[in-house]
């Protein structure tokens, strides 16, 4: 099975759901609009190069793994929140939920098929893996 493809695929899909998150939280006016709003572009351009110019590369694959970590943090973050039942009962609260399971989803098969990919780059391949493995890297 092609993992690399996969995490890739899967980590595409985190940088979506997480930018509408990071959306959501300001129109709620759960984060407050600012110049302290650029980290998250910058963490989102670390993530994209991660996923798409450095796919099949060690350093792909961590930053890959922190941003299925930074994922799959944000149910954990959100639903000990003091005002996370006042916010899923509101207006919008499907989406906000239903985006954070999401995150949850995707971030952890992210850090696990992050981990895969990982662990298939760092072990030495065998005999028969020598003609192929110039085109696995």
């Amino acid at each position: 099975m092609n993992y690399n493809r996969l995490l890739t695929v899967t980590s595409c899909l985190s940088i979506v759901l997480i930018s509408l998150h990071f959306t959501d939280d300001l129109v709620r006016g759960i984060d407050a609009p600012g110049p302290q709003n650029l980290g998250a572009i910058a963490i989102l351009l670390v993530w994209v190069i991660g996923t798409v110019l450095l796919s099949r590369r060690l350093s792909g694959y961590i930053i890959m793994l922190l941003g299925g970590v930074f994922a799959a943090g944000m149910p954990v973050l959100h639903f000990r929140g003091a005002r996370f039942p006042e916010i899923v009962a509101g207006p919008g609260g499907f989406f906000f939920f239903w985006v954070l399971l999401a995150l949850g989803v995707t971030g952890s098969f992210s850090i696990i098929l992050a981990a895969l990919c990982i662990w298939n780059s760092l072990k030495k391949p065998s005999p028969g893996d020598l003609k192929t493995s110039a085109y696995n890297l």
